[in-house]
């Protein structure tokens, strides 16, 4: 199957770099919304069968012009939700409380899933939750399935999941908003990132999760 993650368009919060991930979240900028009209233009070579969003009003947002544009409804899912910031919601993103949000998720990544956000999830929660969400869209028989996610979601569950991706490519690798991951594979041989935003992947093989804020 082939899978490709895509980062909503840009919300207020974006603008103002604030962690906030919280049920149900803003809407889209104006540029958001040129940037949702712009996805179904962007992805014309991708023969897209399956559109999911997430339980946040902004990927879904994004998501309806693809949806339209390919006579497809839009799956809302609550598993490809933003990882919870807990005790960090709504704090500055270009500060210690960011850092300590990608570090936590890039543990995640490299294995540590028993770690819990202040406040919040545990990676092995995190995980399951996004698993499932993918393990749906392969069974359902769809070639190529759209899940319009959130950047820390997308890059965490790409390192964690794709073989190819590691952790300081991911950290390094900020998707900007509408920017998408593809992959290919299954749930059960595992993925293969195929491009990231429109770059070939090449993993850096350096060590430690280091990165920038957010989805």
């Amino acid at each position: 199957m082939r899978l490709i993650l895509v980062r909503h368009g840009e919300t207020p919060t974006n603008v103002d770099y604030l962690l906030d991930t919280a049920a149900p979240g803003p809407g889209l900028t104006e540029l958001g919304e040129r940037q949702a009209a712009a996805l179904p233009q962007a992805l014309a070579d991708e023969d897209i069968e399956a559109v999911y969003a997430s339980t946040l009003v902004r990927t879904q947002l994004t998501a309806a012009p693809l949806a339209a544009a390919r006579g497809l409804d839009v799956h809302v899912r609550d598993g490809i939700r933003e990882i919870s910031a807990g005790d960090l919601e709504m704090l500055p993103g270009d500060s210690e409380h960011g850092a300590l949000y990608m570090r936590t998720v890039f543990a995640w990544a490299a294995g540590d899933t028993g770690l819990r956000m202040p406040g919040g999830e545990s990676g092995s929660e995190f995980l399951a939750r996004y698993d499932a969400v993918v393990a749906e869209a392969a069974g359902s028989g769809a070639s190529t399935v759209a899940l319009v996610s959130h950047g820390a979601a997308i890059r965490t569950w790409s390192a964690a999941r794709a073989h190819n991706v590691d952790i300081p490519f991911a950290a390094a690798h900020r998707l900007a908003n509408t920017g998408a991951v593809v992959l290919e594979g299954s749930p059960a041989d595992g993925w293969k990132a195929l491009s990231w935003a429109g770059a070939t992947v090449t993993p850096s093989g350096e060590p430690g999760p280091t990165g920038e804020p957010l989805g």
